[in-house]
Parts: structure tokens; sequence; C-alpha cells
């Protein structure tokens, strides 16, 4: 049974809707979690956890277990082929987290839920919110079934094309990128290195190599025409056009795949009222650098300690989080952007971009900048 009432409701179960719900539950607030999808029919998209994420989950009490489940490497580099144009480690950042965890995304929404559920809550499906109502004292959000649950707050965290922000008036503008994007889960016999995620800058476009704890890899591939289902081939031909020579990756299985467009958008505002904007609801951009979930996350992890402070008669924290969130947004997608860019100028000048950044790269101070940045510790 539905229920009629809540103080916060939480539209979208993915890992940011998860997270804002249990720090939530964790200030001992009543929150009802609704999402249309059935369980088991997420797909995976974000494999990455930075630094700063796993030191602002460490409240939630679930940073332990991402890392257990994941896979911890210290290195990420900008490559042509096999050639390291800027190597970037993590190991001497400060932070106790001087790595990035590779875990994929269902395994870090079912450490969420479980975590949830532990905390006494739970989620919703498959519901659809399709009314919402904002009044003096709260707002209330109709489902697709009919019903109707009143609630102090509602926080839209049910993806890009959000419904509760465009019911809320809410404006997401920004760009369509002409490429697609192309995820492929393969597993290899030999050639793909398993201890750093790799950027690399081929004539061909851009080539995202990242391991994954299960020995698996994840392509990321930026392409004028993604296929819908790609095959074997398809990976093959990414691996060879694109990524390391040496080795002469062979690909063995595609364990899954799926295409979507790039966007370059953020929310005017992240408030309207009663109704708040978290993760890709308020922001999207390219993968580049894999900032889309992090950056979600935080948003969580600070929408529900000013959520908290909202109830007990104190909501100028949503205003500062509607703010400050949103320049930090900012931050990523313009760092999402260059990186983005750099890899897809024109091929008759990648030559001279690969000689600059070879020459960056024995740059200290540029590799380290672009560690923080990476990590999302830019400031220290």
């Amino acid at each position: 049974m539905t229920p009629r009432n809540a103080e916060v409701v939480v539209v979208g179960a993915g890992p940011v809707g998860l997270a804002v719900a249990v720090g939530l539950r964790l200030h001992g607030h009543n929150v009802v979690v609704i999402d249309k999808q059935a369980e088991g029919t997420n797909t995976s998209r974000a494999c990455v956890i930075h630094p700063r994420t796993l030191e602002v989950l460490e409240p939630l009490g679930v940073t332990k277990q991402l890392v257990d489940r994941g896979l911890e490497l210290e290195d990420f580099s900008i490559r042509a082929g096999d050639r390291k144009l800027i190597p970037v480690g993590f190991e001497d950042l400060p932070t106790q987290y001087p790595f990035v965890t590779m875990i994929p995304q269902p395994v870090t929404e079912q450490v969420l839920l479980d975590r949830l559920e532990e905390l006494g809550g739970s989620v919703l499906r498959p519901y659809a919110a399709t009314g919402l109502l904002q009044t003096p004292d709260g707002a209330e959000v109709t489902l697709d079934n009919g019903d109707v649950i009143q609630a102090q707050y509602v926080v839209a965290a049910d993806g890009m094309n959000s419904t509760i922000r465009e019911l809320a008036g809410l404006r997401m503008p920004g760009n369509t990128l002409e490429l697609s994007l192309s995820l492929v889960d393969i597993r290899v016999d030999r050639g793909l290195p398993t201890d750093e995620v790799g950027l690399y800058f081929a004539a061909a476009g851009l080539l995202v190599v990242a391991p994954l704890p299960d020995g698996s890899f994840r392509l990321v591939a930026e392409v004028h025409d993604a296929p819908e289902h790609p095959d074997i081939a398809f990976a093959q031909d990414l691996v060879d056009d694109r990524g390391p020579r040496g080795g002469h990756p062979k690909v063995t299985e595609l364990v899954w795949g799926s295409r979507f467009r790039i966007h370059e958008r953020v929310a005017d505002e992240y408030r309207s009222g009663r109704v708040l904007l978290a993760g890709d609801a308020a922001h999207t951009h390219s993968p580049a650098g894999g900032q889309g979930m992090n950056l979600g996350l935080r948003d969580a992890v600070v929408l529900a300690d000013a959520l908290s402070a909202a109830l007990a008669g104190d909501d100028s924290g949503l205003d500062t989080y509607a703010k400050n969130s949103r320049a930090e947004a900012v931050r990523v997608i313009g760092l999402a952007h260059r990186l983005t860019r750099l890899a897809n100028v024109p091929r008759a000048i990648r030559p001279v971009r690969n000689a600059v950044l070879g020459l960056a790269g024995r740059v200290g101070k540029a590799q380290t900048g672009l560690a923080k940045q990476l990590a999302g510790i830019p400031e220290r």
C-alpha cells in the first residue's frame, strides 16, 4: 500500500536518490522513495567513485563496503596508443582514499539500498510520478496509479528527463553534442592494462578503457553513430582503432552494451519552493573523467543534511545547497567539456595536440593539478 504522508518524497532510486534517502533516515526522518523501474532492470553506466566522493559518503556508513567491493586503482593516464601523454597518479593526494574505486553502478546501488533497508527504509516500485502540486505547507506527488503522497519536500532524482523538474517549472538548458556514446563491457584474453584507467586519444576518436572488479573492462567511446546493439566485432574495432597497440588485445566476450547521446546541461535553479533537484535531474555532461555519478552523490549527502535542517525549521541550507552545488556542477561540466574537446580536435592538429600534452605531462604540477580535479579536491 502506498503511504499517504511522508516528510520527504524522493523520486528516483538510482545512486543519488538512494543516498538522499539514507542521509534522511540517518537523521530520523520519514522518507518515501519511488521509482518507475522494476527491480533488476537498471543498466550499468557509471563505474568509478573518486576520492572526494568516498570521503563525503563516510557519514552514510557505506564507504568501506564500496571500497571492499570495488577495484582500487592509483593511476589514470591520457594516452595515444602505447604512448603515455599525461600520467596522473592519485597515490600522493592529500586524502584518506588516494585511489579511484572501480565499481559498477548496480553494485553501488545495491550497497546503498542495503543500507537504506537496514535503516528501515524501502523503495516503492514500479511507480511513476505523474503530478506535482505545491502548497503553502508542502507538496503533493501524484503517482501513475492515482495515489497521492503528501510531503513537506520533494527531491527530483529521476534523471536527465526528470518529470518532477518539468512539473516544478525548472529549466535545464544546454547543448546536445553531435557525438553519441557507446558503453561496452568486454572480456579480453590479453593486452589491456589492469592497473589504470586509460583515456586514449586516437585518430578515430576518444576511448576510455577501465578495468572492473570481475576482470572485465568497460569501454566508453564517442562515435557519430553508435549501434543500438553492439557486438564483439564492434568492440574489437574500438580496441584496434583507438586502444593500445603492443599487446594486441583480443575481445573474447561482450558482456553488456548500451548507447546514448552526450548532453552538457545544468539547471538554471536547483530549487523551486519545496522541490529540490539532485544528480542528473540537475546536471548532465560528457562522461570524460567519470564525474557524473560522483557529482550527484556529493549533491545527495549535502542535500540530505540541508533537508533535515529545513524540517527542523531552518531552510536556509537549501538555498546554500542550490547555489553551491550548481557552482560545483558548472566546474565539473567545464572539466568534462575540456577533456571531450581535447579528444576531438580536428585530425590535422592531433599530432600537435599530442606533442603539447606530452610536454605538459612531464610537468609535475600539471599532473598533480589534473589528479586533484579528477579526485574532486582541486582546492587542496
